[in-house]
């Protein structure tokens, strides 16, 4: 670190933070720190943000401890002022006239002065700037804590530590002063933290506080490993679960449980369930794969020496166990097909009615998506009419993550046939990118029918998301559909939806094929501005434009192309029929004929969808389309020459394009 720079530390002590919202938390405080340091010429080194539920941390390794000195160039009047002018100026700047500077212009010379601005100092700079820049933060929600104009912020500011240095960032934020002091462990540390920046994540650390989220999570998995040694269990994976827990603690500490084994004749969905979405528990395994009566609970201490974290742990979940069981067994006396009538009391959305009618609605779309995909409907539409009707019991009231799972749990204990049961068990799915699509055709089809009529239900009566707003997921579901779509081979066209909802579909589809599929967005534009009939159809176009691409023909045919729908623009071409016998013997005939033997050999491969051979083939007009452009004046001065040749490589734009618009594609060396 040189002279000219210092370490920089920022700690903002809070009340506890939703765990889920402390990443991107960290993520807009570097990058608004980064921001003002920039706008004001500081040059910082590696910076690093950390958080716990009680702090977020930013600090930067080598921050400059004073801005550089400056010249800046100060305009004045035009020269053509005269000297009254110049000496004005030169007086409001506190020089001669003679030290001003003449400065040409597009508008004329003007008199001009060089000033030297001297740098400022950060511990200045950085004062004034922090109180803004931590209040600019963004959080999903935020709170006044001081009054109502006060300062919103996700929780109560308790502290701020602020060193440049050795010496204090001194401020003031919500009655709360900047000072070199830090906090640790609500329980396990002191209310005072004396530290330097060489010694400040070990100061933490004896007070309860590990400040690095990578060690909480290292710290995590080593100590489950340690209490498993042995035991003949595994853990079942859950990253998302070991992601919470870090940040939901200072200083996690694994410790091992046990629950009575007659609680594993519950389904072992609802355990897990309980375990993982109302205690955050891992779950564990026996060697042959059947959950284990044990689990893994994190506690933010470091020891439990006694135990009494641990049996504290085990009533609360046998509780809650006992619970889920009695919820088991009640809603188990009542079928399904009884509840059903029960959803006219269940709301879907105020302005769309109950969930019996969209049961209704969903039945109908699923017997036309069985009828369009030739599959039979009798077990689509049986699992349509039950699908929701677990709405209505005990356990799904108490744990709405098991929507959909219970209800296909309660089928298959009632006897429905393992079609049915399995539709409705597996119809909420896919609620992610990363989620698999249902296993059987029946639940595939009953959840797009679900996804499709949620979508187009909300669209009707103008729900559709606006800006980062989207109450009811619709993208979700929308994305879930797309991806249904794809991966079921699911071949169904999309004109008979509603223009907006296609074109959001299509978003959605642009973004599948892009961020999951990791395809080329110019690719992705070329294949839908061809209007593909269904999704499938266009996977299938988009990996044979992938692979023709390579090809040495492909992107010198694409920019001529650009060209072609650049000619056709400009001269406002609409249309209109083409004359052979206007068109000139060489490279304007040779591109006809070409063409024509191109296009009726394309057309052969098309129908039966090898796309690959299709393009490959377009592929070869290469040379004719280079000879036409080499070698005609498209722009002919005869008006009946000049119509037939935009008329010739308006044909050929067409039905090349139908397959893939060869003009969205983005080259090196595009021709305009």
């Amino acid at each position: 670190m040189s002279e000219a720079t210092q370490p920089f530390l920022l700690e903002l002590g809070v009340e506890e933070i939703p765990h889920w919202m402390i990443v991107p938390a960290l993520g807009e405080f570097e990058r608004l720190f980064r921001e003002t340091m920039a706008q004001n010429q500081l040059e910082t080194g590696a910076v690093r943000v950390d958080g716990t539920p009680r702090r977020l941390v930013l600090r930067a390794e080598a921050l400059e401890i004073r801005q550089a000195d400056r010249e800046e160039l100060v305009m004045g009047p035009p020269k053509a002022a005269g000297e009254g002018a110049a000496q004005g100026f030169a007086r409001k700047n506190n020089c001669a006239p003679a030290d001003l500077l003449t400065e040409a212009t597009p508008k004329g010379e003007y008199y001009a002065i060089r000033r030297k601005i001297e740098g400022r100092e950060s511990r200045e700079i950085l004062a004034g700037a922090l109180p803004g820049l931590i209040t600019k933060i963004p959080w999903p929600k935020a709170m006044y804590w001081t009054g109502r104009d006060g300062v919103r912020f996700i929780r109560p500011i308790r502290w701020i530590a602020a060193l440049l240095g050795e010496q204090i960032v001194e401020f003031e934020l919500a009655g709360v002063k900047s000072g070199a002091n830090s906090r640790g462990h609500r329980r396990l540390g002191a209310d005072e933290i004396v530290f330097d920046h060489a010694t400040y994540e070990e100061r933490l650390e004896k007070n309860g506080v590990i400040l690095s989220a990578e060690k909480r999570r290292k710290r995590i998995q080593d100590g489950i490993k340690k209490l498993l040694r042995g035991k003949g269990l595994k853990l079942i994976p859950d990253a998302a679960l070991l992601e919470d827990i870090v940040y939901l603690t200072e200083f996690p500490t694994p410790i091992f449980g046990s629950f009575r084994e007659e609680f594993l004749e519950l389904p072992q969905e609802v355990l897990s369930t309980v375990m993982r979405h109302h205690q955050r528990y891992f779950t564990l395994q026996r060697e042959d794969g059947s959950m284990a009566p044990h689990f893994i609970a994190v506690m933010n201490l470091k020891a439990d020496r006694k135990g009494y974290v641990q049996k504290g742990n085990e009533r609360v979940l046998e509780a809650r166990f006992n619970d889920a069981r009695f919820f088991w067994q009640s809603d188990l006396k009542r079928k399904l097909a009884e509840r059903v009538a029960d959803l006219a009391h269940v709301t879907f959305q105020a302005k769309l009615g109950s969930y019996l009618e969209k049961t209704e609605r969903v039945k109908a779309r699923a017997r036309a998506i069985a009828a369009s995909l030739g599959h039979p409907a009798e077990a689509v539409e049986r699992a349509a009419e039950l699908a929701k009707a677990d709405l209505t019991t005990d356990m799904v009231k108490e744990l709405t993550e098991l929507q959909g799972v219970m209800g296909g749990l309660y089928a298959r204990e009632q006897g429905e046939p393992e079609a049915v049961w399995r539709a409705i068990y597996e119809h909420y799915l896919p609620q992610s990118m990363d989620d698999p699509i249902p296993a059987t055709q029946e639940g595939r089809i009953l959840s797009l029918a679900d996804k499709l009529d949620t979508l187009e239900s909300c669209f009707s009566v103008g729900m559709a998301p606006t800006g980062s707003k989207d109450p009811f997921a619709l993208r979700r579901a929308a994305q879930g559909a797309v991806k249904l779509l794809v991966e079921g081979k699911m071949r169904l066209p999309l004109e008979g939806l509603a223009g907006e909802l296609r074109e959001f579909l299509l978003e959605r589809a642009r973004y599948y094929f892009k961020e999951i599929r990791g395809l080329a967005y110019d690719e992705i534009n070329a294949v839908l501005a061809a209007q593909p009939s269904d999704m499938v159809d266009a996977e299938a176009r988009l990996f044979a434009l992938k692979l023709v691409r390579q090809t040495e023909n492909f992107e010198p045919l694409a920019a001529s192309f650009k060209r072609i729908r650049n000619i056709l623009k400009q001269a406002a071409f609409e249309g209109g029929e083409l004359n052979p016998e206007l068109l000139e013997a060489g490279p304007e005939r040779e591109l006809y004929e070409e063409a024509s033997r191109v296009l009726a050999s394309v057309e052969q491969h098309r129908r039966s969808d090898d796309y690959m051979q299709s393009l490959a083939i377009i592929a070869t007009l290469r040379p004719a389309v280079d000879r036409f452009f080499d070698a005609v004046l498209v722009n002919a001065p005869d008006e009946a020459v000049r119509r037939n040749r935009l008329a010739l490589l308006d044909r050929l734009y067409r039905q090349v394009s139908s397959i893939a618009d060869f003009s969205e594609i983005v080259t090196s060396s595009t021709t305009e």
